[in-house]
């Protein structure tokens, strides 16, 4: 089986916007490391719209097989690249790549007009209207809640689609749409009124939580025995926590501008959830892109842990007021991303030179 090879420019774009991002995250936590003008404030854009914004539009350019569809990416790579050296010019082609992921979604939701498919169009929506905000010149403190709502909901309708299986009730499906569009609203109602939008998110966010440890496969797959589904369950399982924690944050100190609080809410959110979910969406995204399969190893689970570890010991230097703990929370933080990367590549390289082997045994 060969490598895609043409999708990996745009996994480059999107890994050099990761690393770019978590440099600027050790900067804006007080590491003494060299720096470029204006990254430390790019640092959420360049997570949000770089990193994901190349490779969500990039995962569904791939599924759906239209060449028009890969400007998206493109647009998001070459739009993070430019954010650090212009960044209006930069934030106006991280717009127009959020527009062309919303003209992607209404393909997917005009092939296939349900639940999973609105909920992920209602998420980039968000994205969208919070980049056309961001772009006027309004505060991230402000507008995060909808870039929130886009990752949030376009992993939620993910999982909504695989959860099929299990066939949720007609009532369960109900509630699912209504607490989507509680997020949804509160994520638009933070723009006008940040304290009460803040708190609907946070409720939101809470309810989905338990909403998917009742009806998501993982709590299944937890249990299940192959080792590679039992870890993506694990991975998911976790996120679903970090999301419900995150909520009853939100929920709790309603609409935050700065400090050890928002650092505290917006992570369990940003690294518990989205991380967690990358985690084990990867063992599944990869392959589809490249077309390699990843093959499972043990040592897996040691950036799992070490993610979760360190976001715990984050998360206590936040609400303890101890910026030491805060500042090594969130380098392990990023030693468990890098780790994941890591891993993730050599057991793609792995796979391919057992494949590569096999291969020249038959001939």
């Amino acid at each position: 089986m060969k490598i895609k090879t043409r999708y990996i420019p745009f996994l480059i774009l999107a890994i050099l916007a990761l690393l770019f991002a978590l440099w600027a995250g050790l900067v804006r936590m007080g590491w003494l490391l060299p720096s470029l003008p204006g990254l430390s404030v790019a640092h959420g854009p360049l997570m949000v719209c770089g990193f994901l914004g190349v490779l969500i539009p990039l995962e569904r350019a791939v599924a759906i097989r239209q060449r028009w569809m890969f400007i998206v990416p493109a647009a998001a790579g070459l739009g993070w690249i430019t954010l650090l050296l212009i960044p209006f010019l930069g934030g106006l082609l991280l717009t127009l790549a959020s527009l062309g992921t919303l003209l992607i979604l209404g393909v997917m939701v005009r092939r296939d007009p349900h639940l999973h498919t609105l909920t992920m169009f209602a998420g980039v929506l968000a994205w969208v209207v919070g980049n056309v905000l961001w772009l006027a010149g309004l505060p991230i403190f402000q507008i995060v809640y909808l870039w929130m709502a886009f990752l949030v909901l376009t992993i939620a309708g993910e999982r909504l689609e695989l959860s099929r299986v299990l066939r949720p009730s007609p009532g369960q499906q109900r509630l699912f749409g209504v607490i989507a569009a509680a997020l949804a609203a509160g994520a638009f109602l933070a723009v006008l009124h940040l304290n009460l939008g803040a708190r609907l998110t946070g409720l939101s966010l809470l309810a989905l939580s338990l909403w998917f440890l009742k009806n998501d496969l993982a709590t299944r797959t937890i249990h299940h025995p192959n080792p590679l589904t039992r870890y993506i369950g694990f991975c998911l399982f976790a996120g679903f926590l970090w999301l419900g924690i995150g909520g009853a944050l939100f929920l709790y100190w309603g609409g935050l501008y700065a400090g050890p609080y928002y650092d505290a809410a917006l992570h369990a959110i940003f690294v518990g959830f989205v991380m967690s979910m990358i985690f084990g969406h990867a063992p599944i995204i990869f392959p589809a892109i490249l077309g390699v399969p990843i093959t499972f190893h043990p040592a897996f689970y040691a950036q799992l842990m070490l993610l979760h570890t360190s976001l715990v010991l984050r998360l206590v230097g936040d609400l303890a007021n101890q910026p030491d703990l805060r500042r090594w929370g969130g380098l392990l933080n990023e030693v468990a991303i890098l780790l994941f990367l890591g891993m993730t590549v050599f057991s793609i390289l792995k796979t391919r030179k057992r494949e590569t082997q096999n291969s020249a045994i038959q001939i």
